[in-house]
């Protein structure tokens, strides 16, 4: 069955397994990343659970879900153990929907899927091993970045350790302020003129307004005005609606799905630029927050698909 602007409650791997061959234009979507996935079910009571772990802490940026349980503890075999056990059970994860995915894509259709730059490369390997080719890595520059780790002359002080000065401005990561867009692509039909004309994608719309050719990065989308909503990893609606400008022919026949909802911004911005769109949301509190925001210009319809 084709679902057209419709948001479905339910495991996206279950829904997807309903839905017909190449029936899909584009997949713009922003899946739980693997810091966030280790031996926890990702839903809202736990996503509620590690944002009141940090509520009242120093943490830099609160609308970040940390408590992954790999996050500190002693560097030793078990811990890299457990941490490789993660990466392959998070791959595993990525093709089983991955899978799925590239089955109901239309040939020619682009797959942009945001995660971390640190766990984009799983991501990128499952895709790839699911059938479609990897077109490049976007980058998506934010407007701040997380903690930057241990700031070792700091952790020495409290210990009255005689070195401590001469550590100064030694931490243990960089300052992150991008995110990855994995861009991928599924086989043309023998080249894009011909998959254009058969499937309607295929091709980038590159060139912007003032002429400029679009380069890989995408930056200036944060709106410090933009409505929040109870979800704790939003992207900016405008650099979506870029996306899919960018990525999809506008087209009666070209639908645009989201297999990971969350608070709905994809289907938000493909429904005011007039594209059809499909949501898939496994929480229900996500799926009422995107029925208000789709609201006032579409009464859309909820099917509840429960696995």
């Amino acid at each position: 069955m084709i679902y057209i602007d419709q948001i479905l409650l339910g495991n996206c791997t279950s829904i997807m397994s309903e839905m017909p061959h190449d029936s899909i234009a584009a997949c713009i979507t922003d899946p739980p990343y693997n810091y966030e996935f280790i031996g926890r079910k990702w839903d809202d009571k736990e996503i509620n659970r590690r944002l009141e772990r940090i509520k009242d802490s120093k943490t830099l940026v609160k609308n970040i879900p940390y408590g992954s349980g790999l996050a500190g503890g002693v560097r030793n075999d078990r811990w890299y153990e457990r941490n490789r056990e993660n990466t392959l059970e998070y791959i595993n994860w990525c093709k089983e929907w991955s899978k799925l995915l590239f089955r109901i894509c239309k040939q020619g259709a682009p797959v942009a899927v945001f995660n971390s730059t640190r766990t984009a490369a799983h991501v990128q390997v499952a895709l790839e091993e699911a059938g479609f080719y990897t077109r490049d890595v976007l980058v998506y520059r934010r407007h701040s970045g997380i903690p930057k780790g241990l700031n070792l002359k700091r952790k020495l002080e409290k210990i009255n350790h005689p070195d401590a000065k001469k550590w100064d401005g030694w931490h243990t990561c960089f300052r992150n302020e991008w995110e990855s867009i994995v861009l991928v692509q599924k086989p043309l039909i023998n080249n894009y003129w011909e998959t254009l004309q058969k499937t309607g994608v295929g091709v980038f719309k590159t060139i912007n307004k003032d002429g400029s050719f679009q380069s890989n990065i995408f930056e200036g989308y944060y709106d410090k005005s933009e409505k929040k909503f109870a979800h704790c990893t939003i992207k900016p609606l405008e650099l979506i609606k870029k996306l899919i400008l960018t990525l999809v022919p506008k087209s009666m026949e070209n639908i645009v799905l989201d297999p990971f909802a969350g608070s709905g911004t994809t289907l938000v911005a493909a429904q005011q630029l007039g594209y059809h769109f499909t949501g898939i949301e496994i929480e229900i509190e996500y799926v009422k927050i995107i029925k208000e925001r789709l609201f006032d210009n579409f009464q859309s319809t909820l099917e509840l698909k429960i696995t």
